[in-house]
């Protein structure tokens, strides 16, 4: 990773690890009180034991279920619904395996609680498929070669389709610090800088 990082830079460009635990402050604090992530009033918590029923929108469909208030986005996803491209990694919010989008903006599912994300759209990596077809993140991870294990991948194109809905046209220090929040532990992380620039040329209609 570029050792140059500007973590006070505008969060709409990317989100740093930085900027990933602010807002998961951000968001017990919403959950404890009965806000959800719009500002919008949520279910209150009063007893973690107790069952509540939410109303996930993920990948376009709603996914109505009881979870326990204290259950991480995370574990719903794969534990309660069987959705599991986000993996399970540190479960502290610091590799970013687990990274979802909410509302177009990367989230760490393992810090994010179920019931703060009610109301808003979570989108995970099989989200960002076209049927059966490959999204264009996905395609130009491919075609860089921007993987060696692949357990961080899911992670870090849902990063990179995050970093190119905010910004479509990122420069290279801006891709930098928009992939800052997930680690490669197999170090491919040329490939990946590479990867995000072909598709950012890909959603614009460039090279194939």
């Amino acid at each position: 990773m570029s050792g140059n990082r500007k973590r006070d830079k505008d969060p709409d460009k990317g989100v740093t690890r930085r900027g990933f635990l602010g807002s998961v402050g951000a968001g017990a604090v919403a959950a404890a009180t009965g806000v959800s992530l719009r500002g919008e009033t949520a279910v209150q918590i009063t007893n973690p034991d107790e069952m509540v029923q939410v109303a996930l929108q993920i990948n376009g469909r709603t996914h109505r279920l009881l979870v326990e208030p204290r259950w991480t986005l995370l574990f719903v996803l794969r534990e309660r619904l069987g959705i599991t491209g986000a993996k399970v990694g540190c479960e502290r919010g610091e590799c970013g395996s687990c990274t979802v989008l909410i509302d177009d903006r990367p989230r760490y599912a393992c810090m994010t609680l179920a019931v703060e994300a009610e109301g808003s759209e979570i989108t995970t990596v099989e989200g960002l498929l076209d049927g059966e077809e490959l999204g264009v993140v996905q395609q130009a991870f491919v075609a860089e070669d921007a993987l060696q294990c692949g357990y961080c991948t899911p992670g870090q194109v849902i990063a990179a389709e995050g970093l190119l809905r905010a910004n479509p046209s990122p420069t290279a220090d801006e891709i930098r610090h928009g992939m800052s929040g997930n680690l490669c532990r197999c170090g491919a992380y040329t490939h990946i800088f590479k990867a995000v620039n072909h598709a950012a040329e890909l959603k614009k209609g460039g090279r194939p």
